[in-house]
C-alpha cells in the first residue's frame, strides 16, 4: 500500500522552518548592524569632547564620548555593583545630578568607586568623564577623576557590550535543520512500518 505524506503535518513543520530561517536570517543582519555599531563606539575615543546630551533616546546615544557636566546638586544617590581601575569588585556611586542651563534637566554620574555602600558627602560640581550606557536612564557619565573619598571607577568597555547575534543565528539555523531532519526520519519511519491489518 502506497504511503502518503500528511500534508498538514508538512506544511506545519516547513512553516516552523521558514521561521526559524527567517530568525537566523534576522540575526545576521543584527550581527551586522552590531559590528557597525561597536566600530562607531570604538572610534568615539579619539573624537573631540561633546556637550552632555540633553535628552539621549535609545536611537542614537552618544556612548564612549568624552564629555562633561555640571552637577548643581545631588538630588539622590544609588549603588550598584562595579569594579575599580583595577578590576577589584566593589560598589559604583551613582549621582542623580540636577543640571541646569543647556545641560538638561538631570544627569546620572558615576562618581567613583569603593568597597561599601555608603555614599560620598559629595554636593556636587563639575566633572569630567566618559559617557557610558545605564540600565535606568539609558546614559551615564563616568568620572575620570573620583570625587574625595572614592576610587576612580573602571571606565566603560566596548567588551562590555554584548554582541551575540551570530552564535543566535547559528542556533536558529540548528533549529532549523534538526527540525527538517526529524520530520524527514519520522516519514521514513512512517513509510516503513507495516500496514495495518
Amino acid at each position: 500500500m502506497k504511503r502518503v505524506i500528511p500534508i498538514i503535518g508538512t506544511l506545519l513543520v516547513l512553516a516552523a522552518v521558514a521561521i526559524m530561517v527567517a530568525l537566523g536570517i534576522w540575526q545576521l543582519q543584527r550581527a551586522e548592524w552590531k559590528d557597525g555599531l561597536l566600530a562607531t563606539y570604538a572610534a568615539a575615543a579619539d573624537q573631540p569632547a561633546i556637550a552632555y546630551p540633553m535628552v539621549s533616546t535609545d536611537d542614537d546615544p552618544p556612548y564612549f564620548r568624552s564629555s562633561s557636566v555640571n552637577c548643581l546638586e545631588v538630588v539622590s544617590w544609588r549603588s550598584t555593583s562595579g569594579r575599580n581601575v583595577s578590576g577589584q569588585s566593589g560598589w559604583a556611586h551613582i549621582a542623580q545630578c540636577k543640571t541646569g542651563g543647556g545641560e538638561g534637566p538631570g544627569a546620572q554620574i558615576v562618581a567613583g568607586w569603593s568597597t561599601t555602600p555608603d555614599n560620598p558627602e559629595w554636593a556636587g560640581g563639575t566633572v569630567d568623564g566618559i559617557i557610558a550606557p545605564d540600565t535606568q536612564n539609558i546614559i551615564r557619565l563616568v568620572a575620570t577623576e573620583p570625587v574625595a573619598g572614592l576610587q576612580q571607577s573602571q571606565p566603560p568597555s566596548i567588551d562590555d557590550i554584548p554582541n551575540n547575534h551570530m552564535a543566535y543565528a547559528v542556533q536558529w539555523f540548528l533549529f532549523a535543520g534538526i527540525a527538517l531532519i526529524i520530520y524527514l526520519l519520522a516519514l521514513r519511519g512512517r513509510n516503513k512500518a507495516p500496514p495495518k491489518a
